[in-house]
């Protein structure tokens, strides 16, 4: 019978051959596609949101209408296999920084830490991955509206015992996760993302000054997608479940609308440029 130690052993041999594997500089390439991806893919997203802001509609201005708008151009179709391909990789690439983590799960003394950055990790991860599998979709030809099918399954949902209460506790997270993204963006967790040794002195304050603009818009259009959300669990009008196109509608509706999607535009094509430079200097670890 294999004792506990053994058993540990080869768990954490595992491990280790799994970390190299996941540090080999295949990978950290491919994952720098998915971050060059992820950056134009922001930057599609400002400018279906300038659009919007001078009354022009075509593309929604979220996600989809960015891999839309992908798909639509010479060589879309390759292009969406490259960009999925590439967000794949980043989401592996950054979930398997728990790899290096874990055993912090093991020692009472650190695991409260460790839970805590495991679970940025995974999140990440999966957040990257989630956008990949979306761009697979769409290379297969498999397109959908995001602002349509969240309505559909927040209708659902409702109709289910309970459903009501799970919508909320979505809408709370949304609105947890843009509080979040407010917070990095003031005080400028975000840089721990960039390995800033390799970066040139010179551009550190051009790289902080974009992510901070970046990370407040995204931190605002997602608190309002999660408050939006809200409003149709409590009132059972599934027409408030909108997506990020419907919060960026929602603020055009307003009476400075136009000149605050403008500022929201900024604020995404600031956050591309900075998951751009992210790119050209990457680093996974958020704990660093």
């Amino acid at each position: 019978m294999t004792s506990p130690r053994v058993l540990l052993d080869r768990v954490h041999a595992a491990v280790e051959q799994a970390r190299e594997v996941t540090d080999h500089p295949a990978l950290r390439h491919l994952a720098r596609v998915g971050l060059i991806a992820y950056g134009a893919m922001h930057l599609l997203i400002a400018f279906l949101a300038a659009r919007m802001a001078l009354g022009l509609r075509g593309a929604d201005a979220d996600q989809t209408g960015a891999l839309q708008t992908v798909g639509a151009g010479p060589g879309g179709r390759t292009l969406l296999w490259v960009i999925g391909l590439g967000l794949l990789c980043l989401g592996l690439w950054q979930a398997a920084e728990v790899l290096l983590w874990w055993r912090g799960l093991l020692d009472p003394a650190h695991r409260r830490r460790a839970a805590v950055v495991c679970t940025k990790c995974l999140a990440k991860g999966g957040v990257y991955g989630f956008f990949g599998v979306t761009a697979l979709l769409f290379a297969l030809g498999l397109e959908y509206q995001a602002d349509e099918r969240l309505p559909q399954l927040t209708d659902d949902a409702l109709e289910i015992p309970g459903g009501a209460a799970a919508v909320g506790l979505v809408a709370a997270g949304v609105v947890a996760v843009g509080l979040y993204t407010l917070v990095r963006g003031f005080t400028g967790g975000f840089m721990k993302d960039v390995d800033l040794p390799a970066a040139p002195d010179r551009w550190e304050p051009v790289i902080e000054g974009l992510g901070r603009i970046g990370y407040v818009a995204k931190g605002i259009a997602f608190g309002l997608v999660g408050v939006l959300l809200w409003r149709a669990a409590t009132s059972a009008d599934v027409t408030d479940a909108t997506g990020l196109d419907g919060a960026m509608t929602a603020i055009a509706g307003v009476g400075a609308g136009p000149w605050l999607l403008a500022g929201v535009a900024i604020g995404f094509a600031a956050f591309g440029v900075y998951a751009l430079a992210r790119a050209r200097y990457p680093d996974r670890d958020p704990s660093s």
